[in-house]
């Protein structure tokens, strides 16, 4: 694959000036597919693929929680760590709009607003993970010590096993 195909996103554009390696991976975005498409396209455990999350607190404060594929998240656990009264998801126009990203393609790299970070901290016990690269069916393959090189994260324990 050439330089050339590669989407010019916001997210390819922050992770070139921040001079971190990626590797690209396509696959055929489908609606309400989430993490299960795109690992069984890519080949890959869907524990390494890295799901953006847009939410929100009570006071509408928006924040970004990455977490595995094959997780969910707990907002009460979260809304604790964050001494805030509850957290819940965006929807997705608010998501859009915090981000510049639509539902289904948002990335963690180069949002509009600039957004506090959270991660499931066992993200970083992985070789390597696959986090959307702003657009729908495209993921790029990375380190997660080049995630924590170029964004500021805050490492979280709040992670349930999807049933």
């Amino acid at each position: 694959m050439s330089k050339q195909d590669i989407p010019v996103t916001q997210a390819i554009r922050f992770l070139r000036n921040k001079n971190i390696p990626f590797i690209p991976h396509f696959y055929t975005y489908q609606e309400h597919g989430g993490t299960t498409l795109s690992s069984k396209s890519l080949g890959v455990p869907e524990h390494n693929v890295i799901k953006t999350i847009v939410l929100e607190t009570h006071e509408k404060n928006p924040l970004i929680v990455l977490m595995h594929g094959d997780c969910e998240i707990s907002t009460k656990s979260l809304a604790r760590i964050l001494d805030v009264k509850s957290v819940s998801p965006c929807n997705p126009q608010t998501a859009q709009r915090h981000t510049g990203y639509m539902v289904g393609g948002t990335s963690p790299f180069g949002t509009l607003k600039p957004l506090p970070v959270y991660a499931e901290k066992t993200i970083f016990d992985l070789d390597n993970i696959f986090i959307n690269g702003g657009k729908r069916g495209f993921l790029v393959e990375i380190s997660p010590t080049d995630l924590l090189a170029c964004l500021e994260v805050h490492r979280i324990s709040v992670a349930v096993k999807e049933t």
